[in-house]
C-alpha cells in the first residue's frame, strides 16, 4: 500500500553544505551558456567529477571506512539540489553514487565493499545500469539475458537497451536471469558486476533528436566474469533491484530536469517592462506543483534514511515529476508564442529547443509512465 508523506524538513547541519557547493560551481562552471547547462545530468565530465570527488562530495552519504564522507542522505540532497539547478555535468558519477554504490553497500561482500566504493568515492569508477531490454522494455521481470554458471565463474548473454551512460562507464550493474525461464518473472533474477573493458561487449550509442548519444545498447557475447560478479543473493536480484529503484525514482533529478529552461524563462520575463497575467498565473502553477513535489522528494529521502524501502511512494513522485517536467517546455514554448513580437535572447531559445528534444525521454528513463502507475495502483490497491 502506498502510505503516508509527512513533511520534513532539511536539519540545519546538512543546509549549511549549500554555501560551500555553490561557491564551487561559481568558481568551476563559469560562463557556460544555459543550453549547454540545461544537459546537467545527462552531461558527462569526468574532470568535473573527479573535482566534486577531490572535495568529498562523491559518496558523501557513504561509511568513511571506505573513503565515504559518512553524511545523511539529506545533504546529499542538498548537494543533488544544488549541482542540478546550476547545471554541473554530473553523470559521469551521477549512478555510481545514487545507486550502484548503496547497492554495493548494502548487499556485496566486503571484497566487493572494498574493491569498488573507494574507487567510487575518488571519481575513479563510474558505472552504468543493465536493466531494459528490447522486448521487455521497463518490464523488468521478463528479463532474457543470461548469466550461466561456469566452473571459474558466469558466461554472459544478452543485450540491454536504453542503457545511459555506458559508453563511458568502467562497470555496469545489470538484472539478468541466472536460472529458470522468462516466462518465471521474477523467480530467478539475480544483479552482477559487468567489467565493461571485458571481450565479447559491445556498446552502440543510440543518438537521440538533440544530437546527444547519452543511451546506448549494449551486446554480450559470451562475456566472462568471475564469481565475485554476483551481488547479493543468486535469485534475489528482485527483491534487490526494487529497493535500488526507489533511489532512481525520487531524486531531485526527477524534478529538475527542465529548471533550466525555467530558470531562463524567468530571467527573461524579469527583464520585461510588463509581465502578462497568464505569464504570472503559469508561475504560480510551476511553482506549486515544484513544491509539492520536492516536499514528497524529501518525505522520501526521510524514509530511505531509516532503511525503509519506499518503492510505491518513489513510483508516484517520478511519475508525477515526470508531468511537470515535461509540461515546462511546452508551457513556456505556447507562453512565448503568445508574444509573437516580442525579441527573445537566443540562449532561451536554444535551451528551450534542447529542453524540448530530450523531454519525451524523462518517461522512459527510470522506467515508463505505464509501468509506474501500474505500480501505483497496485500501492493503491487497485489492481
Amino acid at each position: 500500500m502506498l502510505g503516508s508523506l509527512p513533511l520534513v524538513s532539511i536539519p540545519v547541519e546538512d543546509e549549511a553544505l549549500r554555501p560551500a557547493v555553490r561557491t564551487f560551481l561559481e568558481q568551476t562552471l563559469g560562463d557556460r551558456p544555459r543550453h549547454v547547462l540545461a544537459r546537467s545530468w545527462v552531461g558527462f565530465d569526468g574532470d568535473f567529477s573527479r573535482a566534486l570527488a577531490a572535495k568529498g562530495w562523491v559518496g558523501l552519504t557513504f561509511p568513511t571506512d571506505y573513503g565515504g564522507g559518512g553524511r545523511s542522505a539529506f545533504a546529499r540532497f542538498v548537494l543533488a539540489e544544488e549541482l542540478l539547478n546550476a547545471g554541473a555535468p554530473v553523470y559521469a558519477h551521477w549512478i555510481a553514487d545514487r545507486q550502484s554504490g548503496p547497492l554495493i553497500l548494502k548487499y556485496g561482500t566486503e571484497a566487493q565493499k572494498n574493491f569498488y566504493i573507494p574507487k567510487i568515492c575518488k571519481g575513479e569508477a563510474f558505472f552504468c545500469i543493465g536493466m531494459s531490454e528490447p522486448a521487455a522494455g521497463s518490464d523488468l521481470a521478463s528479463v532474457r539475458t543470461r548469466a550461466t554458471k561456469t566452473e571459474t565463474g558466469w558466461l554472459l548473454n544478452g543485450q540491454k537497451i536504453w542503457t545511459s551512460g555506458a559508453k563511458y562507464s568502467q562497470y555496469m550493474v545489470a538484472l539478468v536471469r541466472t536460472s529458470g525461464e522468462p516466462e518465471d518473472r521474477n523467480k530467478g533474477l539475480s544483479q552482477i558486476i559487468i567489467d565493461m573493458s571485458l571481450p565479447g561487449i559491445d556498446v552502440r550509442p543510440i543518438k537521440d533528436m538533440s544530437g546527444d548519444s547519452h543511451f546506448n545498447e549494449v551486446f554480450f557475447d559470451d562475456v566472462e566474469l568471475g564469481e565475485d560478479a554476483l551481488v547479493g543473493t543468486e535469485g534475489g536480484g528482485w527483491n534487490q533491484v526494487t529497493s535500488e529503484l526507489a533511489f532512481e525514482r525520487s531524486g531531485p533529478e526527477r524534478i529538475y530536469s527542465s529548471i533550466l529552461l525555467l530558470d531562463g524563462w524567468l530571467d527573461y520575463l524579469k527583464s520585461q517592462d510588463h509581465v502578462s497575467e497568464a505569464s504570472i498565473i503559469l508561475i504560480g502553477k510551476f511553482a506549486a506543483h515544484l513544491a509539492v513535489l520536492r516536499a514528497m522528494s524529501l518525505a522520501i529521502t526521510d524514509q530511505l534514511t531509516k532503511g525503509e524501502s519506499p518503492a510505491n511512494e518513489a513510483a508516484l513522485v517520478k511519475d508525477l515529476g515526470t508531468e511537470i517536467e515535461q509540461a515546462i517546455p511546452t508551457l513556456i514554448a505556447d507562453a512565448l508564442a503568445a508574444i509573437p513580437d516580442a525579441v527573445v535572447p537566443d540562449d532561451l531559445m536554444k535551451t528551450l529547443a534542447y529542453v524540448t528534444q530530450m523531454s519525451p525521454t524523462f518517461s522512459l528513463r527510470g522506467g515508463t509512465r505505464e509501468i509506474l502507475r501500474g505500480i501505483i495502483a497496485r500501492g493503491l490497491g487497485l489492481r
